[in-house]
């Protein structure tokens, strides 16, 4: 089957797409959900987090398989599996039933790192930053899009909503089977395919450079999946009043509001992934390397040193959110929000222009650990800001107690000047026995 490299990014942009949209289907309809069943913050925030609990865990696994048979096929067994949960939940009547079968429709989110991985396969060095942020990019347009567009066509109906999302899933399911191809060469295939075992898994999981990077997906990622989740909500508990004086006045009409703000994250964090990709290629061809200690002799070293950049940009507008809800001013909130989307897509960008680079030989296990255990944020993050008094302050404590320490491990592991990717927990050998 003739196929070219653009198509193969298509495709997987595409799968990617729609399983974030049915990913964060629930959270678009969060306003309804939660006047319906009358739940508590405390009980919002459980919900939101529910959306991410399959990702940590499944991740590395939907890598493996993204090594061991091939993204396409992967691929496949994630939409059959989520459209059908996604048709289920439509048909769900109680609010345990409709958790539940969200919680396993959530698990379209371990889709991500199939298509990382299959994009890997299919290009060069020099244009891995622009091609992974385009492909990650698109596919995450569709929280923003499930927040901004869904209410807007079914309101309230949550349950024809998720109908139709699952039934369209099948059929992406079939072309991606026929029209897929793992790699652009056979021997690429089979490489990736010999090094998906348990013991080079173990490898990767024990590096310090891996834990960092992971630590910068959930500073980045983590956090944009976890705050897809909770902005809807967040804005119709924290400024519900302020909502309402601008003229919107029916549970529908603060709905389509609140998703319409918590959309400009998701929005701006997928618009300006490809951005950020493209600044990664620009601050390697331009070999701009400002901060210390992190090294400057690897190949790679001004990738590592935008990471670091997005990183720190990233911590200050999380204090900035804080701020801006303390003053009540939802206009000044939106606007901040709209810049950190984009600091966001600048750490998940910045992210995986390094691991396909560092992990060449491994980039489905490598991928699926740092963008599976990264997805821990997402979860609890919610919880922390559903769990402090004041529901604006959780963002400045998340900054504070989480981010600082994973910047301070970020630095430190990556200032080996000789393949940082070997260092970690155990010698390679005792690991691969090689």
């Amino acid at each position: 089957m003739k196929t070219h490299k653009v198509e193969q990014l298509i495709i997987a942009a595409v799968a990617f797409f729609w399983c974030f949209l049915m990913w964060f289907a629930t959270a678009a309809f969060a306003p309804s959900i939660v006047v319906e069943f009358s739940l508590t913050k405390a009980q919002f925030g459980i919900l939101a987090s529910s959306a991410l609990w399959a990702a940590p865990i499944l991740r590395p696994v939907a890598g493996y398989l993204a090594d061991r048979i091939g993204a396409p096929k992967s691929f496949a067994i994630v939409l059959f599996f989520t459209g059908i949960m996604s048709i289920v939940s439509a048909y769900a009547e109680s609010y345990a039933a409709i958790f539940v079968t969200r919680a396993l429709v959530a698990i379209a989110g371990i889709a991500f790192v199939i298509g990382i991985q299959h994009v890997a396969q299919w290009f060069e060095e020099e244009e891995m930053g622009a091609a992974e942020g385009l492909y990650a990019g698109t596919g995450n347009a569709g929280a923003g899009m499930g927040m901004l567009i869904l209410p807007r066509i079914y309101g309230t109906d949550y349950s024809s909503a998720f109908l139709h999302l699952g039934v369209v899933a099948l059929v992406i399911g079939v072309w991606v089977l026929v029209r897929g191809v793992s790699a652009k060469s056979a021997e690429q295939a089979d490489m990736a395919k010999s090094t998906a075992t348990l013991r080079d898994t173990a490898f990767v999981w024990t590096r310090f450079a891996a834990i960092a990077l992971m630590f910068a997906y959930a500073m980045s990622f983590g956090l944009e999946i976890g705050m897809n989740a909770w902005l809807s909500g967040y804005y119709k508990m924290g400024f519900e009043d302020a909502i309402r004086q601008l003229g919107f006045s029916s549970i529908r009409d603060v709905q389509i509001a609140a998703g319409t703000f918590g959309a400009v994250q998701s929005f701006n964090a997928s618009l300006f992934r490809p951005f950020s990709g493209y600044m990664s290629d620009l601050w390697q061809r331009k070999n701009w390397m400002p901060f210390p200690i992190i090294s400057k002799s690897l190949q790679y070293s001004p990738r590592i040193h935008w990471l670091m950049f997005a990183l720190l940009a990233i911590t200050i507008t999380m204090i900035a959110l804080t701020i801006a809800g303390l003053s009540g001013n939802v206009v000044i909130s939106v606007l901040i929000l709209a810049l950190f989307g984009i600091t966001v897509s600048f750490g998940t960008g910045g992210t995986f222009a390094i691991v396909p680079l560092m992990f060449k030989k491994r980039p489905g296990t490598a991928t699926g650990f740092i963008g599976g255990v990264s997805c821990l944020g997402g979860v609890i993050y919610p919880l922390v800001y559903g769990g402090v008094e004041n529901i604006h302050m959780g963002y400045a404590y998340v900054a504070v107690f989480f981010f600082i320490p994973f910047m301070l491990f970020f630095a430190w592991a990556m200032h080996w000047d000789i393949h940082p990717e070997d260092h970690g927990i155990g010698k390679k050998e005792g690991w691969l026995g090689k």
